[in-house]
């Protein structure tokens, strides 16, 4: 069946029509429009335009990163803002200085933000500029500020000595050593090892330098190797030094003169030296080990004992024993033992004991104060005491003094000694009495003496003894002492 005519739009918009064509002897067919309604969210909002590509800003932060004497090491960060087109790389320009013209140091573009110019004239002065590129141009230069001397800048030399090599480094013989060492400074330092103060023979220790470290190399160490290795570093007129100290131990070895010292019951007292050669390590213990004269199969007795001397107990009677002794370090026993050259035998009876042998002490000894006399004040009225405590064997003869004057037989004072406790008690002291008190003790040995000042506050005045009817040749010896004081202050 023919199909029906429909009016399309155009393409300005326009219903156009379209002709059905007529069936032989049917009649025609009405006309039909045909819209299309949208879609009930509508039709979407057509794409926006492609952004312009622009380029992209000026690289950030341009610095020196390292300068030699032919070459300049710079270094920066991107361009805060990129833009639609990317960013293809960097290029680096630098101009002597004193001219206009700006030479490309990269001929292709750098993706990385540092780059090295090479080919500089010595103690000549540039200028640096990085642009940042992409497909849209080139954004502005970013220059350095100052100009840029081609002269590599000294750095005084500094050894960076690892941890574990701050203290003694220890391998054992035929170990390899192999210690690395870092340090600092520019131009490349010049290293050089010493040993013990002498130079290092290159056919038994091996040394590779490089910019930043030093390698000492020991395919097999021997003890020979053992000592102290000073590392110096030198650029120009500054220098740095460090000491390696290296030791190289091995197995001790055995002890010396093992001898059987006594035997009493069932027990062995046994002596002994240490080796002579220790392993270039301290011992740190030795095995003591017994077997019987009958079968001579040893069994360990104690080890990592420290003493050179032991006495081993709890033997069988009526049996017969030698004795062996190893010596150990840090690498392991020695390889051989000292064996005792004699026997021990346990006998049954006639057991005897020696009694021990002991050796007079002599407890003399000169005077010695373990306490001094401490400076006093009293009162007036009221009894005042001095103390201090005297060592001596003899017990020694004690003196009390007054002002350097002998104290004798004056009513006023009184003096005891108990177990070498010295005591003075001036019996209700006035100002007169104040003074410089000492106390000497005196036997076969020798001497000592302390001594002090006491001070009396408040009292009597002159005319007050007077009155309390106090002899005039008392108040005149209290005067004359009371001056005496007063001149030694």
């Amino acid at each position: 069946m023919p199909e029906p005519t429909k009016k399309d739009e155009n393409t300005n918009g326009q219903p156009e029509e379209c002709v059905v064509p007529k069936s032989n002897g049917a009649p025609p067919l009405p006309e039909i429009f045909l819209e299309i309604s949208p879609p009930p969210g509508g039709y979407p909002p057509p794409p926006p335009p492609p952004l312009p590509l622009e380029a992209p800003l000026e690289p950030t932060m341009l610095v020196v990163d390292d300068v030699t004497d032919d070459t300049v090491t710079m270094k920066w960060r991107p361009p805060d803002t990129i833009g639609a087109a990317g960013l293809d790389g960097y290029l680096v320009e630098y101009c002597l200085e004193g001219t206009d013209e700006w030479i490309p140091a990269n001929k292709e573009l750098t993706e990385k933000t540092k780059y090295t110019i090479t080919g500089l004239p010595t103690m000549g002065k540039i200028l640096v500029r990085v642009k940042a590129i992409n497909a849209a141009g080139s954004s502005s230069p970013r220059t350095i500020q100052h100009s840029i001397l081609v002269k590599e800048v000294i750095e005084p030399p500094k050894i960076r000595i690892p941890r574990h090599l701050k203290q003694t480094y220890t391998r054992r013989v035929g170990e390899a050593v192999n210690l690395v060492v870092p340090f600092l400074g520019k131009p490349r330092p010049k290293v050089s090892w010493l040993k013990e103060g002498q130079p290092i023979d290159p056919t038994h220790v091996s040394i590779r330098n490089t910019d930043c470290d030093s390698i000492i190399f020991i395919r097999k160490a021997e003890r020979s190797h053992s000592g102290k290795y000073e590392m110096t570093v030198q650029v120009e007129n500054h220098t740095d030094t460090a000491i390696l100290d290296i030791q190289i131990v091995d197995l001790p070895g055995p002890p010396q003169a093992v001898t059987i010292e006594e035997v009493w019951g069932g027990n062995v007292a046994l002596d002994w030296s240490p080796p002579k050669d220790n392993g270039n390590a301290p011992i740190s213990g030795y095995t003591i080990q017994k077997a019987d004269k009958k079968t001579m199969e040893w069994y360990t007795c104690i080890e990592h004992y420290h003493r050179t001397c032991i006495t081993i107990t709890d033997l069988v009677v009526g049996n017969e024993y030698f004795f062996r002794i190893y010596a150990e370090n840090m690498c392991g026993l020695s390889e051989c033992a000292t064996q005792t050259k004699d026997s021990a035998l346990i006998v049954k009876e006639g057991l005897q004991l020696r009694s021990p042998e002991y050796i007079d002490h002599d407890f003399k000894e000169p005077p010695r104060f373990t306490q001094p006399l401490i400076n006093t004040y009293a009162v007036a009225g009221y009894n005042a005491t001095l103390n201090c405590s005297v060592r001596a064997n003899p017990r020694p003869k004690v003196i009390w003094m007054k002002n350097k004057i002998a104290i004798i037989d004056d009513p006023r004072y009184r003096m005891f000694s108990n177990q070498g406790v010295c005591t003075l008690e001036v019996r209700k002291p006035n100002p007169y009495d104040g003074g410089v008190y000492s106390c000497k003790a005196i036997n076969d040995l020798g001497e000592a003496q302390v001594e002090c000042r006491l001070e009396v506050k408040g009292g009597f005045t002159f005319m007050e003894l007077m009155q309390r009817g106090v002899p005039l040749h008392l108040i005149d010896k209290y005067m004359n002492e009371a001056k005496a004081a007063e001149q030694e202050k």
